[in-house]
């Protein structure tokens, strides 16, 4: 690609997290492509994510919005905003008919408001160009406004599920309509993105994968291990259902094993549960790993279960995926769009411990072949190197004001 004119700021609510190595990835990767990017997080993550090098080093090197409202930059950047007093009572204006109903929702759109002054102010400085966000609620309310202060454009990535509980709320139709473009993870995304915008802003939804570099997972290792998850240790995976599952199979698989690797709030009462369900000795919880502990927990493992009750594209799977891995998922938001039934996996629909069971005893009678047209599939449709020259093509474009490109390349 030839050099932009400027570089980029991304922007999350917490970065780097261990839960989010996919934008990690990505940031990386439009790195590798030529963009300069300077990474922004709301807030300035806990030592929990910090699980290895790379996110120890991305930590260091990114502007925390929180942290510089406790400083003189951040009351700067209030004063330094109303010398432009036309964009600031726009911008204000804004946050305010943005805001969601009732006092409490004013009252987090004006905080939202300051930290936009303290961004803003931020790319100001860093000569920025382009700023692009992940995750369309707060962060992304924040990215609006700072937009609309600095006149510098905006997009973002809009992944799903539970921002298409709430967009009412979160006002996902005037982020769109705001936004220079939308990059939906899915067509499942898409189509969400769709329902809640006015048609005029439908060619601006293009679809970007979360993507993984699929030569990290590749690996000759034999299997030592039998069942592995990989996610957050919230009620939206559908943990209990694995679980129930599991008791299941010991009636004819007494010796299958399970490891979790993850954390989250459920974490405590599943681990109670299990002991309860007499599932003590045969299930493992690591607790968050890192990227590279992850891929060799892949390579051990016979295969990969995600029993979610909502989803995007669960980057989780994808790495399975690429670790040549069969996969047990459930059937929600875009999975569908990433692993077919009987060919890469097993879909099941979600709630049914019953239907899970049999569908772990399909994959690891046929595991291999499945596996196999896993890997097939993620390096063909994504690789993360190929998604985010993708993404940076709608950068470029965003930036010369030229026809839209299309949905995919």
């Amino acid at each position: 690609m030839t050099e932009l004119d400027g570089p980029i700021a991304y922007l999350t609510g917490e970065y780097p997290r261990a839960t989010d190595t996919f934008i990690q990835r990505e940031v990386a990767a439009l790195r590798g492509h030529g963009f300069t990017v300077q990474t922004c997080s709301i807030r300035k993550t806990g030592p929990e994510h910090i699980v290895g090098p790379e996110q120890a080093e991305e930590q260091a090197g990114t502007f925390h919005v929180l942290n510089s409202l406790k400083t003189l930059y951040g009351l700067k950047a209030q004063f330094r905003a109303m010398k432009a007093p036309g964009r600031y009572l726009r911008a204000l204006a804004l946050a305010w008919r943005t805001a969601p109903k009732g006092v409490k929702g004013r009252l987090y759109n004006l905080i939202y408001f300051a930290e936009a002054a303290a961004l803003a102010a931020k790319m100001q400085d860093a000569g920025i160009v382009h700023l692009h966000n992940h995750i369309a609620k707060a962060s992304c309310t924040v990215a609006m406004l700072a937009s609309e202060l600095s006149e510098i454009p905006y997009s973002f990535t809009l992944h799903g599920p539970d921002i298409f509980f709430a967009p009412d709320h979160w006002r996902l139709d005037e982020k769109i309509k705001r936004a220079d473009f939308v990059a939906c993870i899915s067509d499942f995304c898409r189509s969400q993105a769709m329902l809640y915008s006015d048609r005029a802003h439908w060619d601006k939804l293009h679809i970007v994968h979360c993507g993984i570099d699929p030569a990290r997972y590749a690996s000759s290792a034999q299997a030592t291990t039998d069942l592995l998850f990989v996610g957050r240790l919230a009620a939206v995976k559908g943990v209990p259902i694995l679980l129930d599952a599991m008791v299941e199979l010991q009636k004819t698989h007494p010796d299958l094993t399970l490891t979790l690797i993850g954390d989250g709030p459920e974490r405590a009462q599943l681990e109670a549960e299990a002991r309860d369900m007499g599932l003590a000795s045969a299930l493992t919880f690591a607790g968050y790993r890192s990227q590279d502990e992850v891929a060799e927990a892949l390579a051990r493992c016979r295969a990969m279960v995600l029993p979610s009750f909502a989803e995007g594209v669960p980057v989780g799977l994808m790495e399975a995926m690429a670790a040549g891995k069969p996969v047990v998922a459930t059937q929600v938001g875009g999975v569908g769009e990433l692993v077919t039934d009987r060919v890469s996996g097993r879909i099941v629909p979600p709630g049914n411990p019953q239907a899970l069971a049999e569908a772990i005893k399909d994959v690891l009678q046929n595991g291999p072949e499945m596996g196999a047209k896993g890997r097939d599939k993620v390096t063909t449709d994504f690789d993360i190197n190929q998604e985010a020259a993708w993404l940076g093509v709608l950068i470029y474009a965003s930036r010369a004001g030229g026809p839209r490109p299309g949905k995919r390349p």
